[in-house]
């Protein structure tokens, strides 16, 4: 157990909770707009949520460091309003994490709202419930499976993560050192007692909210079953 890089395991379990909440008060408007419009600009809107997907980590990671950093238009922006440094820091983290594992969030929300159909949301309207009222008393009781496997595989996948902190925070001990750098940082220095500790624990973890996604929620998906609502 001593083997067990526990600061680096405490900063990553801090950096993905406080990403899944920005990400589920963020993300849930995005996936309820992309759920209930077919524009073009829906599409692209789409395209740019799933970007992270398929684009390698250190590509993200290099162009938000670039736009985050002391020269770039956001990290000017946020230091003359006197914000926090976005660059080699926690604050900074934070955001490079919610942009790469924004669509293990929002997928599954967006995806749970298609499948919701509008009924529901019309029969609520008779009643003369006002649009946040449908929502919050009929939408989110209906989708809650998606909520919680969102929220699980946003908290894995920012756990996990590796480029995207790597070229946005580097690898600073207690300040940006998550549980994948100091896997690679072990094995870097041959310590495999260490890398060996610390990758069963992030190990166990993946597999443990998979299959509790799979339990809870149907699956990475989190569509809801067809519960005859569909119009």
């Amino acid at each position: 157990m001593d083997a067990i890089d526990g600061a680096a395991l405490l900063l990553s379990a801090r950096l993905a909770a406080v990403t899944t909440l920005v990400l589920l008060v963020l993300g849930t408007p995005l996936a309820w707009w992309l759920a209930r419009r077919r524009t073009l600009a829906r599409a692209v809107v789409s395209s740019l949520v799933s970007l992270p997907l398929v684009l390698p980590p250190t590509v993200l990671g290099f162009y938000l460091l670039v736009l985050l950093g002391p020269q770039g238009t956001v990290g000017r922006l946020v230091d003359a309003l006197g914000g926090p440094r976005l660059v080699f820091s926690f604050p900074g983290l934070v955001v490079g994490s919610c942009v790469f594992s924004l669509p293990f969030v929002v997928t599954p929300l967006r995806d749970a709202f298609a499948a919701l159909g509008s009924r529901p949301l019309e029969a609520a309207a008779t009643l003369r419930a006002r649009p946040l009222d449908r929502f919050v008393s009929v939408v989110v009781p209906l989708t809650r499976p998606a909520f919680l496997t969102a929220a699980m595989l946003g908290f894995a996948h920012t756990v996990g993560e590796f480029g995207v902190v790597l070229m946005l925070g580097g690898n600073i001990p207690g300040r940006t050192r998550t549980a994948s750098l100091a896997v690679f940082e072990a094995v870097e220095r041959m310590d495999y007692d260490r890398a060996h500790a610390t990758s069963l624990v992030l190990l166990g973890f993946a597999f443990c909210v998979l299959l509790a996604a799979h339990l809870l929620g149907g699956g990475p998906s989190a569509a809801p079953r067809d519960r005859g609502v569909r119009p």
